[in-house]
C-alpha cells in the first residue's frame, strides 16, 4: 500500500471530518420535529414550526387540549345548529344565526380566502380533528356531535364573534334600538420621551365576560416570518392582541357604529322605497330541535330580506330591518395573522390600510419609538345626521338614508406620535385619546363616533398618564392595577361636606367611614362598599351640579345639584349595608368576590363607572356577596426594549376542560395585583417546561 504524503494526510483528514460533521449535521436535523408545542406550567402553548400551515395545525391541537368542549359547542352554535345538538334552550340563537346567513356567508368567505391563508384556515381544522381522534375520552359525549369540523366552521365562528356580537350584540328590537354595548377595555402607548428607560411601551387590557365566546386563549407562534406572543378568543385561529421583538398592538371597543335598524312602510305585500312598491327576499328556515327524551321536532320560519337587509322584528305593527357594515370583508383573520408578522410600523400600518377588521381601536407601540391610536372600522359613509340620530330606527322608505359605502382609511381618527408621549383609550371616544387635545372632532363627520362623555375610568387612564412625566413598566404595572375611583375623587368631599349637617347617627356613623376610607376598591378597603352602595341610589349623571363639558373634559362633571337629596341617599344606602352586613366599615373583599372554577378569593377592583381603571364586574349570590363575571381578562404589559420585556397574566387561567389545572389557577395572582413573566425565548420555556408535544410530518393529517 502507498505511504500517504503528508499533505494527503491533511486533505483526507479535513473531507472526512467535513463528512463526519456533516452527517452529525444531518442527523440533527432529522431528529428535530418539524413541528412541537412547548407547554409551561402555566398552561401556554409555545408553538415551533418549520411551515406556517403545521403552526396552524399545531394551534388548532392546542387549543383543542384547552378549551375542547368550548370550542366545539361554539362551532355548533355558529352552524345555527345548536337546537338539533342541545336542546330548546339555544332556540332564539339559531333563529338569530339563521336570520343573519351567518353559515351560508362563511361559505362564500371561505372561497374569498387567499390560496395560501385557505390551507392555514384548512390545517387549524385539521388539528382540532385530530386531537379529538387521537383523545375521544377527554372530549364531553355532548359536543362530539359537532365533530368533524373544517374551515367554514372556523369562519361561521369568527363572523359570529366579530360581527354578531362585537358589531352587533343585541338581538331583539327593543335591545337593537338602543344599541348599547356593555363589554370594555382599557389600552396605554407610551413613547419613549415619556418613559424612564426610553423605550416605549404598551399596555393590553381588554375587559370582557369570563365565559362563552369571550374567553381569552394565550399563546406563542413561532414559524418562518413570525415570533408572536399574544392572545386570542377561543376559537379564533390567529393572535388578535399580540407583540413580537419589534412591535405590538392591542383593541379596544371603540365608540363605532356600524349598523343601523330601519323603519319599513308596508305595501301590498311588499314595502315602500322611493315611491316604489319593492317586494321582499324570502328563505324558509327549518330548524331541527332535539327534546328531552331524544326526539326531535321540527320548526319552520320565514327569513324576509329588504333592501336593507334581514327583517328581524316588528314595531308597532312595521317591520323593522337590519343592516350591517363590512359583511363583504372576508378577511380579517388574514388581517391580524400578517399584524403579527409586521416588523415596523411601514409595514403595520399597510396592513391596517386593508380595513378587513370590522371595529376596535388598535393601540400601537414599537421598537422605534412609534405609538399609533387608530379609530379602526368599517364605518358607513352617510349623507346626514351625527352619531345619536343614527343611534334610533332610521326611515326606511327611502334611499337617501340607505348608505352603501364604508370610509377608507384616510377617513378615520388617527393619531400618530403626539407630542404628549402618551395615548389612552377606555371606551371613550377617539378626541380624548390624549392632551392637550391632538384629534378634533370638528374633522371628521358629526356620525363617525359621539362628541362625549370621557367616563370616569377614561378621565383616571388619562390622569395617571399625565401626572407621572416618566412612566417605567413597573409603574405601568401597578397604574393598571389602580383601584382608585375617579367618581370618589370628585364628588365624596362635597357628599362629606353635605352629611356634617345632618343630626341623624347613621348619616354621622356613615361621614365617619367615608372620611377614613382610601377611595379604592382593594380587597381590604373599608367604605368602598359604602360608597358603592350610595351611588345606586343617586341619578347619575343627572345628579351632578355641573354636566360633562367638551371643554373641560377631565375635571367634569363635578358637584352636587342637590346636596340634601345625596345625604338621603347615604342615609339609605347605609341602612341597607348594616341590615346585609351588620357594619358600615365592611372590607370590600368581604363582599366582593373573585370567583372562577373552584377558586373563591377577596376580590379588589370593580365597576368601570365608578372610575376605577382594574375593572371587574360582579353578579349578586348568595349571602348577599357579589362574585366575579366580568372584566380584567387578558394583560400584558411590554418594554420594547432590547431583549422585549413583558409581563403577562389571563385571570381565570388558559383552560376550561374538565379536570385542567390552569383552570382558575392565575386568579391568585389576580388577586395579589401580580403579573406573570411571559416567557418567550425557547430556553426560559424549557427551563418551565411541562409537557412537549412533537409531531412529525407524516402525523399531522393532511
Amino acid at each position: 500500500m502507498k505511504k500517504l504524503s503528508s499533505l494527503e494526510f491533511r486533505l483526507l483528514s479535513v473531507i472526512f471530518g467535513c463528512i463526519f460533521v456533516l452527517s452529525i449535521g444531518l442527523h440533527s436535523f432529522a431528529q428535530e420535529p418539524n413541528t412541537e408545542i412547548l407547554w409551561d406550567t402555566y398552561g401556554v402553548p409555545h408553538i415551533y414550526s418549520k411551515n406556517e400551515r403545521n403552526a396552524f395545525y399545531a394551534f388548532g391541537w392546542s387549543q383543542m387540549q384547552s378549551h375542547g368542549n368550548l370550542i366545539l359547542r361554539l362551532y355548533g352554535t355558529a352552524r345555527g345548529r345548536a337546537t338539533e345538538y342541545w336542546g330548546e334552550k339555544y332556540l332564539e340563537s339559531d333563529r338569530w344565526v339563521r336570520s343573519m346567513g351567518v353559515f351560508d356567508r362563511a361559505q362564500t368567505w371561505y372561497e374569498a380566502q387567499s390560496p395560501t391563508f385557505r390551507l392555514y384556515l384548512d390545517a387549524f381544522a385539521a388539528g382540532i380533528n385530530r386531537y379529538a381522534r387521537q383523545h375521544p375520552e377527554l372530549i364531553d359525549d355532548s359536543v362530539e356531535v359537532v365533530l368533524p369540523v373544517n374551515a367554514v366552521d372556523v369562519l361561521a365562528h369568527a363572523q359570529r364573534v366579530l360581527n354578531f356580537t362585537f358589531v352587533v350584540a343585541p338581538t331583539t328590537v327593543a335591545e337593537l334600538t338602543k344599541q348599547e354595548r356593555n363589554y370594555g377595555s382599557n389600552g396605554w402607548a407610551i413613547a419613549p420621551e415619556h418613559s424612564e428607560s426610553g423605550n416605549a411601551i404598551l399596555l393590553a387590557n381588554p375587559h370582557l365576560p369570563w365565559s362563552d365566546l369571550f374567553l381569552w386563549y394565550e399563546a406563542q407562534i413561532v414559524a418562518p416570518g413570525i415570533d408572536a406572543y399574544g392572545a386570542t378568543l377561543v376559537g379564533i385561529p390567529v393572535l388578535a392582541i399580540a407583540f413580537n421583538d419589534n412591535l405590538g398592538w392591542t383593541h379596544t371597543v371603540n365608540t363605532y357604529d356600524g349598523w343601523d335598524v330601519y323603519e319599513l312602510t308596508l305595501a301590498d305585500g311588499g314595502y315602500r322605497f322611493d315611491g316604489k312598491l319593492k317586494t321582499f327576499q324570502t328563505q324558509e328556515q327549518t330548524l331541527k330541535i332535539k327534546q328531552s327524551d331524544g326526539s326531535f321536532r321540527q320548526e319552520t320560519f320565514l327569513v324576509r330580506h329588504s333592501i336593507h337587509g334581514p327583517i328581524v322584528a316588528e314595531k308597532d305593527g312595521k317591520p323593522i330591518a337590519l343592516r350591517v357594515a363590512g359583511l363583504d370583508r372576508a378577511r380579517a383573520l388574514e388581517q391580524w395573522w400578517d399584524m403579527a408578522r409586521a416588523t415596523n410600523f411601514t409595514q403595520f400600518e399597510a396592513v391596517l390600510k386593508r380595513l378587513q377588521l370590522p371595529m376596535f381601536t388598535v393601540m400601537y407601540a414599537d421598537r422605534d419609538g412609534h405609538i399609533l391610536h387608530l379609530f379602526n372600522g368599517q364605518v358607513p359613509v352617510r349623507d346626514r345626521g351625527d352619531f345619536n340620530y343614527w343611534q334610533g330606527i332610521i326611515p326606511g322608505d327611502t334611499s337617501a338614508t340607505l348608505w352603501t359605502k364604508t370610509h377608507p382609511y384616510k377617513d378615520l381618527p388617527r393619531l400618530l406620535d403626539p407630542k404628549s408621549g402618551w395615548l389612552q383609550n377606555a371606551n371613550d371616544p377617539p378626541w380624548t385619546t390624549t392632551f392637550p387635545l391632538a384629534l378634533n372632532p370638528d374633522d371628521y363627520p358629526a356620525y363617525m363616533a359621539p362628541r362625549g362623555v370621557m367616563n370616569f375610568r377614561a378621565q383616571r387612564s388619562a390622569r395617571m398618564l399625565a401626572e407621572d412625566e416618566k412612566i417605567s413598566l413597573k409603574e405601568a404595572i401597578e397604574y393598571k392595577h389602580s383601584t382608585r375611583m375617579e367618581l370618589a375623587d370628585r364628588i365624596l368631599d362635597d357628599l362629606i361636606d353635605a352629611a356634617r349637617r345632618s343630626n341623624k347617627a347613621s348619616v354621622r356613623q356613615a361621614v365617619q367611614v367615608l372620611q377614613a376610607w382610601d377611595r379604592q376598591a382593594d380587597a381590604d378597603s373599608q367604605g368602598a362598599v359604602l360608597f358603592d352602595f350610595w351611588t345606586q341610589e343617586m341619578d347619575f349623571p343627572n345628579s351632578f351640579a355641573i354636566p360633562w363639558r367638551e371643554n373641560a373634559p377631565r375635571v367634569t362633571p363635578d358637584g352636587l345639584k342637590d346636596p340634601q337629596k345625596a345625604v338621603t341617599a347615604l342615609e339609605t344606602a347605609s341602612a341597607k349595608v348594616k341590615a346585609a352586613y351588620g357594619k358600615l366599615d365592611i372590607e370590600w373583599g368581604e363582599v366582593f368576590r373573585l370567583q372562577y372554577g373552584t377558586v373563591d378569593l377577596p376580590a379588589n377592583g370593580g365597576f368601570g363607572d365608578l372610575g376605577i381603571f382594574r375593572v371587574v364586574n360582579f353578579e349578586s349570590g348568595d349571602n348577599g356577596r357579589f362574585y366575579s363575571v366580568d372584566g380584567d381578562s387578558y394583560v400584558a404589559a411590554i418594554e420594547f426594549s432590547n431583549p422585549v420585556k413583558a409581563m403577562v397574566l389571563t385571570s381565570y387561567g388558559n383552560a376550561t376542560q374538565p379536570n385542567s389545572s390552569h383552570v382558575g389557577e392565575q386568579l391568585e395572582l389576580f388577586a395579589r395585583k401580580q403579573l406573570r413573566v411571559a416567557w418567550r425565548s425557547r430556553q426560559e420555556i424549557l427551563t418551565h417546561l411541562a409537557q412537549r408535544q412533537v409531531f412529525a410530518a407524516d402525523s399531522l393529517g393532511f
